[in-house]
């Protein structure tokens, strides 16, 4: 695996040391590492991060790694060992950002909690992700994206109204998280420029950020005591917006909820008995006529294949598109003249992985490598950061600390 250190990301000489494992907190650090941060990641000595062994696999080794590991360094410590706890201690001293996704109280117990690394380094922007916060009454509760995902109010809206609510085929809720700690990091990292803070804890739970993301929810559950349910493959109080069967079986997004759209997708489908109806020529109107709507438009694309739906309707500029799996994302020109796809050398071998949004004109991101072997920079990292001798290598390595 060829590292080449030419990232011209906006985050240059920002250096995050990264506790975590799985989705949640790599994903945060991988993509600040694509925008240029130096990012060490701490491992379990002989296992590593379990998402290694997640899913397809390229030898040993997870493609999903190659991934979310991409330009990281991995260092080998047990946390669970004095000495690896003392070693944390010392590279958080060289740091700006700290990302972990341990229960709350672990890092505490590890003597590695922000009242113990700001000690030595009070600019730390210390950053915890977890289920449900670090305070509060579910704390200590254990906190997986799916359970965060339903208690967010989230999954009650997905699927169709009298069945089992649906769940995404992703993590989402750890994505959305990620998220939500690199807008905290970046808040957290401005302010101590400006000197308005110093560093300080971006406390991020998995099942706010999901319901940070509920729009009207609230309040119209407040003002009105109205409770959104599922609704399918429509989007509630939007009309028309929905997925419709063409006659070659496969399914086209409509979104006709603008007027003036509105009026082009009716006379396009041929129906300009609603294009020209006053009582759907706003959205009150047409959220009542709703079922009215959605038949006719359903009934014309059974009659079109799904490229003569989206050529029809691309023409009078109404917004459609076909569902996509991997293959067509892959054949796709624009993913190939956006850059959604990169490969890269693994082994001798070339791997697609995909590129990262948003685009950046003036300090672009990028992958230099990817995700390395299990401990590949322990010794360097040690050396130049802690000025830790050969000897003591050994002997740590003797102790099974790294």
């Amino acid at each position: 695996m060829t590292e080449v250190n030419t990232n011209t990301g906006p985050l240059q000489g920002i250096r995050i040391l990264e506790l975590g494992q799985l989705i949640a907190g790599p994903f945060t650090t991988a993509m600040l590492a694509y925008f240029g941060a130096e990012v060490i990641k701490i491992e379990p000595p002989g296992i590593g991060d379990p998402i290694r062994r997640w899913r397809s696999m390229k030898g040993d080794t997870s493609l999903w790694w190659y991934s979310i590991g991409r330009n990281k360094k991995s260092l080998t410590v047990d946390l669970r060992h004095p000495d690896g706890q003392a070693l944390v201690r010392g590279l958080a001293e060289h740091c700006d950002v700290l990302v972990e996704n341990f229960r709350p109280g672990v890092m505490e117990e590890w003597h590695l909690g922000p009242d113990d690394l700001k000690a030595k380094n009070p600019d730390l922007v210390y950053t915890r992700i977890s289920g449900y916060g670090q305070t509060g009454p579910y704390a200590d509760k254990p906190g997986f994206a799916s359970v965060c995902e339903g208690i967010s109010g989230f999954r009650h809206l997905n699927g169709f109204p009298g069945e089992a609510p649906v769940r995404p085929n992703l993590s989402l809720g750890d994505s959305i998280a990620s998220l939500h700690a690199i807008i905290g990091i970046l808040m957290a990292l401005n302010a101590k420029e400006r000197g308005v803070h110093k560093g300080q804890v971006v406390d991020v739970a998995l099942y706010e950020t999901m319901f940070n993301m509920l729009e009207s929810v609230v309040p119209e559950y407040a003002a009105e005591g109205i409770i959104r349910e599922a609704s399918g493959t429509t989007l509630t109080g939007i009309v028309p917006t929905n997925t419709y069967r063409c006659s070659d079986d496969k399914y086209v997004i409509i979104g006709g909820n603008g007027d003036s759209i509105f009026k082009r997708l009716m006379t396009t489908i041929g129906r300009d008995d609603f294009a020209n109806d006053p009582a759907m020529s706003d959205n009150a109107g047409r959220v009542i006529h709703q079922v009215k709507i959605d038949t006719a438009i359903a009934d014309w694309c059974s009659q079109h294949s799904i490229q003569a739906v989206i050529d029809q309707l691309e023409a009078v500029r109404v917004p459609v598109g076909p569902i996509y799996n991997a293959q067509d994302m892959a054949e796709d020109p624009h993913f190939q003249a956006r850059g959604l796809f990169e490969k890269i050398d693994v082994d001798g071998d070339s791997v697609t992985i995909p590129g990262m949004a948003p685009k950046l004109v003036g300090t672009p991101g990028g992958t230099q490598w990817p995700g390395p072997k299990l401990g590949q920079h322990t010794d360097e990292i040690l050396r130049t950061l802690l000025g830790i001798t050969n000897d003591r290598l050994v002997e740590l390595k003797e102790d099974a600390v790294i």
